[in-house]
């Protein structure tokens, strides 16, 4: 009986000391100095991932942002290969004719007639009034005297007949002697001959033409046998595109 009444008091007083539980430790029937700390436990699992949360509101569009500088060119890329040859084009229509490039022209040639070749006065201009050659007209078949038309250098000659006297005449620009040419005739049986030329530069308007020097010294001659003439043509043009004046 002493036994379980000892029991039966140790048990009330369990009992009474629970209330003093606290922070899970239970407090010893005797006092002792705390134990030694345990060990960290080990890492837990990761829970489970947390659900979405809900969409937010849209909000208003914001203001459109200023224009940025322009940036700096870039580095140029290397040169592609050629290209391969094309094909050749369609033959293009054929052009209209061309106008055809004509020379500036200038001669003549005139000799003396039977009846002209009676003495021939001093100062005047003798005239070769049956014409050989005056396409251009610029040879006056009345006066004896050459215009000229067309800018440039020409050349001037003249062959006689000289017969019954001796000859001396001038080749005249622009009323200045040019050239002089003599010829003695000493009473032959047959006729002698002279002849003479010269290159002359003349401009638009400028008169060439023969003229006797001396009235002793007129011996031109005309027949059917034998002639007296003068001759002139342009050798070239100061016209720049002379090539292309038509006439």
């Amino acid at each position: 009986m002493a036994s379980l009444s000892l029991w039966a008091v140790l048990l009330v007083f369990l009992i009474n000391s629970s209330s003093q539980l606290e922070d899970n430790k239970i407090p010893s029937l005797c006092t002792g100095q705390p134990g030694i700390p345990g060990s960290p436990g080990g890492h837990g699992s990761p829970g489970q991932p947390g659900r979405d949360g809900r969409d937010g509101r849209d909000a208003a569009p914001g203001e459109k942002g200023e224009r940025g500088d322009r940036g700096e060119p870039g580095v140029s890329g290397e040169r592609g290969y050629s290209g391969d040859r094309g094909s050749p084009g369609e033959k293009g229509e054929r052009g209209e004719p061309g106008e055809c490039a004509v020379a500036p022209k200038s001669a003549f040639s005139a000799k003396l007639s039977e009846t002209r070749s009676a003495p021939v006065p001093v100062d005047g201009a003798v005239v070769f009034d049956t014409p050989l050659l005056n396409e251009q007209g610029d040879y006056n078949v009345e006066t004896g005297r050459f215009t000229c038309r067309v800018p440039g250098v020409y050349y001037f000659t003249v062959h006689a007949t000289v017969y019954r006297a001796s000859l001396q005449f001038d080749l005249m620009k622009n009323g200045h002697v040019v050239a002089s040419f003599f010829q003695f005739y000493g009473n032959w049986p047959k006729p002698a001959s002279l002849s003479g030329g010269s290159l002359l530069h003349l401009v638009p308007g400028d008169q060439v033409w023969v003229q006797m020097a001396l009235q002793e010294f007129s011996g031109f001659y005309s027949s059917s046998k034998t002639d007296s003439t003068f001759t002139g043509f342009l050798v070239y043009s100061d016209w720049k595109n002379s090539a292309v004046f038509a006439i």
